[in-house]
């Protein structure tokens, strides 16, 4: 009989490495421009599907973090102030380890529930649920 080494040896040796950094998340930067004193977030659909979540509770989010107004036109995000890039990326940042990543095991296979006036975060991965600390 083999040793229990050998076995691991030969099991690694079959099986195909990983490629890549690890993470197979990566959170969207922002692309957008200023027009005037508007500033025009022209991927903001594109980085809500990539959160899997709705634009609607993601452009909510995003105008009372930033305190402005908005409106959505189609696929861009228009807010009625100049504001950086830095400081909307930041805000991403923030609206996605609150609303889309497992507090768990870190992963964004995660979905919204509501269960009266508490909104759950439910983990598809792990099975984790933990209520969400900030309301939308």
């Amino acid at each position: 009989m083999e040793t229990y080494e050998k076995l691991l040896e030969e099991a690694y040796s079959k099986i195909k490495r990983a490629e890549g950094g690890g993470e197979r998340f990566e959170i969207p930067k922002v692309e957008g421009h200023f027009e005037g004193k508007k500033t025009i977030l022209t991927n903001f659909y594109q980085i809500a599907s990539h959160l899997r979540r709705g634009p609607e509770q993601f452009q909510k989010f995003m105008l009372r973090e930033l305190a402005a107004q908005g409106q959505r036109e189609g696929d861009r995000l228009i807010l009625n102030i100049k504001v950086p890039s830095t400081k909307i990326n930041q805000k991403i940042e923030e609206y996605t380890s609150e609303f889309v990543l497992c507090r768990e095991c870190k992963k964004p296979d995660t979905e919204l529930l509501r269960e009266g006036r508490v909104t759950f975060i439910h983990c598809l991965a792990c099975g984790a649920k933990h209520p969400v600390r900030s309301k939308i």
